[in-house]
């Protein structure tokens, strides 16, 4: 079959189409899934180079979600171990969703990962209640797109993006945030609380290094910042808990791989309630491109050089 195979780590140069990588076998309790469309997602690209969370082992096809069909005529989203960049893919049955006839690959695509992940960090991780304040970071992303309308969704009171185009702060205020702000200022916080009218109550943050440590100062008494990626590839300064306890302030960390562990608890609920939303018009996952498998690179290259927004969508036929 077609795939992308890396064999070296690296950047978006390492990611090489084969034609002729062996169909996966899957193993007993798994099913193959031919793949219509695969995810693409920031973490793929700190897969490829071995910067990621979970160590990555070598050969590897990347792609972390697929939305095809089973074997017995089944149209679903799921969620992989690996192997989304290709034909097909093994996929186990727990972390497998039945698609609607109303929502498109790309729409399921970025309900499966970066939906739940948006679900999880308002709900699970920071706890949102109504009228409190957000900010979404990376706005214009696959998670802050959604994170934005399920904020307004949950009952935020006031909702500040940030992202590093005109374009896409557009984007943001377009999908329901209430101010957007230009995320390559060197006053974070204060052109946060300058948008809020004081400090926030909560931080989606994706970004690391200078920006985690605006946005924890950037919290009010019981605000917390919410951090699920570093995709600027620096690490933040360390966290004192004195100055945590003297503003009764939080930091939580969120990673999806965690909530895969038991599926049936904490993705089956929430992946029904996006898709619920979805259908009903109050939920519009925003579908940034297409790329075909051929270009995988490329699709990399723009993810990293912040030129894309949404969700990006891979074709395996291409």
């Amino acid at each position: 079959m077609r795939a992308i195979r890396i064999t070296e780590f690296g950047g978006p140069e390492v990611l090489r189409l084969v034609e002729d990588e062996p169909e996966p076998t899957p193993p007993p309790g798994m099913e193959l899934l031919e793949i219509d469309a695969a995810g693409i997602n920031y973490a793929d690209t700190h897969q490829a180079e071995d910067t990621y969370l979970a160590p990555a082992t070598l050969p590897m096809i990347p792609g972390a979600e697929a939305v095809g069909r089973l074997p017995d005529g089944r149209r679903v989203v799921a969620l992989l171990a690996g192997g989304g960049y290709a034909e097909r893919a093994a996929v186990a049955p727990a972390v497998a969703f039945d698609v609607p006839g109303g929502v498109s690959d790309g729409a399921a695509l970025a309900l499966v990962l970066q939906g739940t992940t948006a679900w999880h960090l308002l709900r699970t991780s920071a706890r949102m209640a109504p009228g409190e304040s957000v900010v979404v970071l990376a706005a214009a992303g696959g998670v802050g797109t959604l994170a934005i309308q399920l904020a307004r969704r949950f009952g935020a009171g006031r909702i500040i993006a940030a992202a590093s185009t005109e374009e896409k702060r557009q984007l943001a205020t377009e999908l329901g945030a209430d101010v957007a702000i230009d995320s390559r200022t060197e006053d974070l916080k204060g052109a946060l609380e300058e948008a809020n009218g004081g400090k926030v109550d909560i931080v989606l943050e994706m970004v690391g290094g200078t920006t985690t440590d605006q946005s924890i100062a950037a919290l009010a008494p019981f605000g917390r910042c919410v951090v699920y990626g570093m995709a600027s590839r620096q690490a933040p300064s360390l966290v004192d808990p004195r100055q945590l306890i003297g503003r009764s302030r939080g930091v939580i960390g969120f990673w999806l791989a965690h909530a895969m562990r038991d599926p049936a608890r904490h993705l089956a609920g929430p992946m029904s309630e996006l898709l619920e939303l979805t259908l009903a018009g109050h939920l519009q996952p925003v579908v940034g491109g297409t790329y075909p498998l051929s270009e995988a690179a490329t699709a990399h290259r723009d993810l990293r050089e912040r030129r894309t927004v949404g969700k990006l969508v891979l074709d395996p036929r291409g």
